[in-house]
Parts: structure tokens; C-alpha cells; sequence
């Protein structure tokens, strides 16, 4: 799997994204036209881990409110005018390809990306007992006010995190 690289997602991507989530999250179900709907609304911050074999991992982060999460697989009309911090909707990556160390390196893009463009923290919302990976990446829970009916929709196991840039 030495050729995979992180690349910007495009349009021609959308099957193979779609088809890593439905491996990755399979009890928090999201559509190829939400992907879609993600990459039209924010190209910039859309990446696939992809090579020879195809795709192998996607990330999808755009500007959105702190404290509040998009609900699952639904499309978004536009990005809040509001908006005033950096959330990273979804990182996956195959079973195949976990545990190389891809996540990290488009983590840490995102972040510097993000903290250029003016953004003062990235959040999102840890599902499958996810909240131990995010912290190794600087990320943490966060009680922001509001969110605890958005999470139960993801599950008991979800939390608000936020990385501060």
C-alpha cells in the first residue's frame, strides 16, 4: 500500500468515498450525495487517501457553528455566514489500511490549514468509541452547551471535541 497518498477529493472519488464509509460507520449511515453535497460546499477541505487500488480513506471537514453538528446524512443548503470554527465531519480510512499511520499526516494538514486560514479551532463528533484516537491527534471533549441532544443522536458513545489552534 506504499503507493496511497492523500490527495483533494474530486467528484470521480464519490463511489469509492461512499463505499469506505459504509465499511467505516455502518451504524451511522451517511449517503454518496452527502459526500457530494460536502465537496460542492467545500472542495478545499475534501481529501482522499487513494493509489492504485483506489480509494482507501477520505476526510471531509468545512467551516460550520461551534457547538453544534450538522445532523447525519443530510444535505446542507450553504455553510453558516456564522460560522466560526473548523469541523471536521469525517475522517475514515478502509480496514485494510488502519493502523499505518495515515491519519496523522491529513490531521495535521487540516489543522495547519485550518489555523492559516484564520480558523481558531477545529471540532467534530467522536462516534465508536472514538474519543482516545482524537485525543493523540489534540483533541478534547468539550460540554458545549446545547449539544447533548445533537450527540445522543450519534450514540452514547459520542462526544463534542474541539482542537484548539
Amino acid at each position: 500500500m506504499s503507493t496511497l497518498a492523500w490527495r483533494p477529493m474530486t467528484e470521480a472519488d464519490l463511489d469509492g468515498v461512499a463505499a469506505v464509509a459504509a465499511v467505516g460507520f455502518p451504524d451511522h449511515f451517511e449517503g454518496r450525495d452527502c459526500f457530494e453535497n460536502r465537496l460542492a460546499l467545500n472542495p478545499s477541505g475534501c481529501f482522499v487517501l487513494a493509489g492504485e487500488g483506489g480509494v482507501k480513506g477520505y476526510l471531509v471537514a468545512y467551516p460550520w457553528t461551534f457547538g453544534s453538528a450538522p445532523a447525519l446524512n443530510t444535505l446542507i443548503e450553504a455553510l453558516p455566514a456564522e460560522a466560526d470554527v473548523f469541523y471536521l465531519h469525517d475522517l475514515a480510512l478502509h480496514p485494510d489500511v488502519r493502523g499505518g499511520g495515515w491519519s496523522r499526516p491529513i490531521v495535521e494538514q487540516l489543522a495547519v490549514e485550518a489555523g492559516a486560514a484564520g480558523w481558531p479551532a477545529v471540532a467534530l463528533v467522536a462516534v465508536n468509541d472514538a474519543a482516545p484516537f482524537w485525543e493523540r491527534h489534540g483533541f478534547a471533549v468539550s460540554d458545549a452547551s446545547g449539544m447533548a441532544a445533537k450527540l445522543a443522536s450519534y450514540g452514547p458513545d459520542a462526544r463534542y471535541m474541539v482542537r484548539e489552534l
